[in-house]
């Protein structure tokens, strides 16, 4: 078997490459960063640290890179199985258009193997997106064709990936925690489901995409959030202060709550799973800064994402968001010298105030019962 992944970077390098390298597929990155493809294509291995209890050193071999902008990647979607991504929500237009060439070759060469395309993107159904943007590359006499022929498989991915060591000399160095998580739609592949190690098949993703998101995803943005307001610097410093932990633990809780009511999850087993999440963040080998967790503020404040979705599922079931509340406005509050959104976010403030700001961000109400209970809480932070 043989696959294309987009992405060279940790996430790509320390989560979906590790994984299909060592099912003994048969790996090839493409990247756009030249010194990453050169000691990928001089050395065909990299070393990943797997910290935790069980810290260890594993050496994924075997693989080798091409420039994602170049038409080297053509012939390979032409000939592949299977084509992964870890690029980033926003890159996947970028891509989409090479992989249209090389799915064009592909349908010209008469290679009528099944093709599975996976978006392994922190978003919700972003395999979906992608396939929307490659359809509008793609000329119309090719889509019959494509729609038979190439399955678009949305996934959940779940592992926390920092960014390395400062000073770390190896470029492809790589460290992850222990814990992973990838969950793939088995209702859209085509032709035989692919036996992965550490991928799990479901016919019901939405359950576990909105579980990640809301648990997971709500939490650590929080943590950070809150972290920030606090002075402190790392998810770890965050969780281990109680007043963060408190309301941290406390908007997963209510978020849960939405989770068990929509899709039947059992209270016990939540219950540990958000044990399991504040276990996590509190893993002393992974120094992630707040800073870094919080960026992209009026992304995470959209109605579709984690700290906005998860509240709207309150209201539908008549349930308590006081904490979530409490995560939405320390986000309005977050600020970094390095994020464009953050600048964005406190122009907009300035400009328009609390209220406004928030309902043009995450299309609420700007009347709305929800929107001024934020608003006292941004006023209180």
């Amino acid at each position: 078997m043989k696959a294309l992944h987009f992405g060279a970077g940790n996430i790509g390098r320390g989560f979906i490459g590790k994984l299909l390298a060592d099912a003994g597929i048969q790996l090839t990155f493409a990247d756009v960063n030249q010194v990453v493809l050169d000691a990928l294509n001089s050395r065909h291995e990299y070393p990943v640290h797997v910290v935790g209890e069980q810290a260890q050193v594993d050496i994924v071999r075997g693989v080798n890179a091409v420039n994602s902008t170049s038409d080297d990647i053509i012939p390979l979607i032409a000939e592949v199985d299977l084509v992964t991504t870890a690029v980033g929500p926003q890159i996947l237009e970028r891509i989409a258009g090479g992989i249209a060439k090389g799915l064009i070759q592909r349908h010209d060469s008469g290679n009528t193997r099944p093709l599975n395309i996976i978006a392994c993107e922190n978003m919700v159904r972003g395999t979906t997106q992608l396939k929307g943007h490659v359809l509008k590359a793609l000329p119309q006499q090719y889509h019959a064709w494509t729609e038979a022929n190439v399955g678009f498989v949305d996934s959940a991915v779940d592992r926390i990936v920092p960014p390395s060591e400062a000073g770390t000399t190896d470029p492809l160095e790589v460290t992850v925690e222990t814990f992973s998580e990838w969950i793939v739609d088995q209702t859209q592949f085509k032709g035989e489901l692919p036996a992965i190690p550490g991928m799990e098949l479901t016919d019901n993703l939405m359950a576990f995409v909105e579980r990640k998101l809301f648990t997971l995803n709500t939490g650590h943005a929080i943590t950070a959030y809150l972290g920030q307001r606090a002075g402190h610097q790392t998810i770890r410093d965050a969780i281990l202060d109680e007043k963060v932990r408190a309301v941290v633990q406390g908007a997963m809780e209510e978020s849960g709550a939405v989770l068990i009511k929509r899709y039947g999850f059992e209270a016990d087993k939540h219950a540990a799973y958000i044990q399991k999440i504040l276990g996590r963040f509190e893993n002393p080998y992974l120094k992630d800064d707040v800073e870094r967790v919080g960026r992209q503020p009026l992304r995470k404040l959209s109605a579709g994402d984690r700290l906005i979705k998860p509240t709207l599922g309150t209201l539908e079931y008549n349930l308590p968001n006081t904490h979530l509340v409490t995560g939405i406005a320390a986000a309005m509050h977050y600020h970094s010298e390095q994020d464009p959104q953050a600048q964005e976010l406190a122009e907009m403030l300035s400009r328009l105030g609390p209220q406004a700001t928030l309902a043009q961000i995450s299309g609420l109400d700007a009347n709305s019962d929800l929107v001024a209970a934020v608003v006292k809480a941004w006023n209180a932070a």
